[in-house]
This record gives C-alpha cells, structure tokens and sequence, in this order.
C-alpha cells in the first residue's frame, strides 16, 4: 500500500493508520521528541487563545460535562420560578407564562442530563443486570390460546369455502 500523507503533511505507513485509524486495535504509537513539542506548543497555543475550550477539553470525564448540564438547569429552573412568582406579584401573565415554559424546559433538561449522567456512571455490568429481563409466558396458557386461535382460523376457513 503506498503512503499516505497526513493532516500535518508528513508521510505516514500504512501500519501506523492501521493503529490509529477508524478501525483501532486499541495500540499507541509513541511521538518523537520533535512531535512532542508541536503538541506541546499547540496546546499552549489553545491556552492562551482559548482558556475556557482548553479547560472543557481538559476534563475527558463525561460525567463533569453531564453534573454541569444538571447544575445549569437546577439554575435555570430556580430563574424560572423566579420569573414565575415575578409575574404572578407584578400581575404580568406573560412572565408568569414565560416563567413556567422555562421551568419546564429545565426540568427536562435536568432529566435527560442526570439520565446520561447515571448512565455512564454505572458500570456496563450493572447495567446489563438491572434490567428486568420479561418473563416467559406459560406453555400451558399460550398453547390453549393458540389452540383457540387455530380453531377459530379453521372455522371461519369452513365456513368461507361452502
């Protein structure tokens, strides 16, 4: 296979996109000293342009991510209320209105944010058993129903054919 070029421009093996390709074995390959230091100076880079994205990349955790969507919506459910009791005070109907929408929407914001938070908090394993698994219906209730249904399908095949 002939080589191919990277993002950065440099060649590459066609083994070293076969590590750290789409398809990974789950392998790292290391950097040299050289590539070490242009990561180095990107990431400094981001720092200095963009302090507050350098500082969400830097928590890979996706539970932190998901406490701060909970922690956003708790405060934006609280603004709601806020608006609401505003409204009802003030005889604004609207902000009450307006106050109410927004409680709403936070409130299911803050359910499907500790949804997924809960989700990748529990190990796979506990996952997997805390399902109910369905319980199998009785041989002897399903085959009487089927035997009924059959029946009746037979019937109405008698009567059709006279």
């Amino acid at each position: 296979m002939a080589p191919r070029r990277s993002y950065s421009g440099r060649k590459a093996t066609a083994e070293v996109f076969t590590i750290i390709g789409p398809m990974s074995m789950g392998g790292t390959v290391p950097l040299s000293e050289h590539e070490q230091r242009q990561l180095e100076q990107i990431e400094q880079a981001l720092y200095a342009d963009h302090p507050r994205l350098a500082r969400m990349m830097r928590a890979r955790d996706p539970k932190v991510h998901y406490r701060r969507r909970v922690v956003q919506a708790c405060v934006g459910f609280l603004l709601g209320a806020g608006a609401l009791v505003a409204g009802l005070f003030f005889k604004y109907a609207w902000l009450s209105a307006a106050g109410f929408v927004f409680m709403l929407l936070s409130s299911i914001w803050v359910i499907a944010s500790y949804r997924r938070m809960a989700a990748v908090m529990l190990p796979q394993r506990r996952r997997g058993r805390a399902r109910k698994q369905p319980r199998p219906a009785k041989a002897s209730t399903s085959s009487g129903l089927m035997e009924r249904l059959e029946e009746r399908w037979r019937r109405r095949q008698e009567g059709n054919s006279r």
